[in-house]
């Protein structure tokens, strides 16, 4: 593995630990509750107004929104009940990404290279 990516690993583990830790519920707090992370890579959070049409997009299945953690991360919640209606808000109700993916991220990522690597050969020439 190379240093980026072990970092990268290490990096997703302590936002993993902190999501673990920052929850603090009791089994009692989560009788009939479920739970769930929304992450953007891009940062979307940091738009007032994309929190607000994410809440609005989550609350059709039911969630809440429980915190905000960086303008990556948002926690929801919902009673369990809720899932019965799951096939009725047109929202994938359990959706724990919105934007560009991570796999999305690297394939652009990797394409850019191959092009600005092609430009560069096609002035050489």
């Amino acid at each position: 593995m190379t240093g980026a990516t072990i970092a990268a690993a290490k990096k997703r583990r302590l936002l993993e630990q902190e999501e673990q830790e920052m929850t603090g519920y009791g089994t009692k707090d989560m009788e009939g509750w479920e739970f769930k992370i929304v992450r953007s890579i891009s940062g979307k959070f940091k738009n007032p107004d994309t929190i607000r049409q994410i809440c609005e997009e989550e609350a059709r299945s039911g969630w809440e929104m429980l915190e905000k953690f960086d303008n990556n991360r948002i926690r929801f919640k919902r009673r369990t009940e809720k899932r019965k209606s799951d096939g009725q808000s047109g929202v994938d109700p359990y959706r724990t990404q919105v934007g560009m993916g991570e796999a999305t991220l690297a394939i652009s990522i990797i394409l850019a290279v191959f092009l600005a690597i092609g430009i560069v050969l096609l002035l050489k020439l």
